[in-house]
């Protein structure tokens, strides 16, 4: 897998996640709030399915030697 999301991106995500999860525990307690697992896990990963599919790359510039 390589990477495939930038720093924003990524920082973004987990706290998404993070928001979107602590719903299942806090607020309306709704079994959908289980789908701010994606967006954390990709964030922390690094890679995002859906964008190698639509050839999305966040990380910027690729270094030339």
């Amino acid at each position: 897998m390589k990477l495939n999301e930038g720093a924003v991106d990524r920082i973004l995500r987990v706290v998404i996640g993070i928001a979107v999860l602590s719903l299942a525990f806090v607020g309306p307690r709704t079994p959908w709030a289980y789908l701010g697992v994606v967006p954390l896990l990709t964030g922390i990963v690094g890679f995002c399915p859906l964008y190698a599919m639509l050839g999305i790359n966040t990380c910027g510039r690729p270094k030339t030697r």
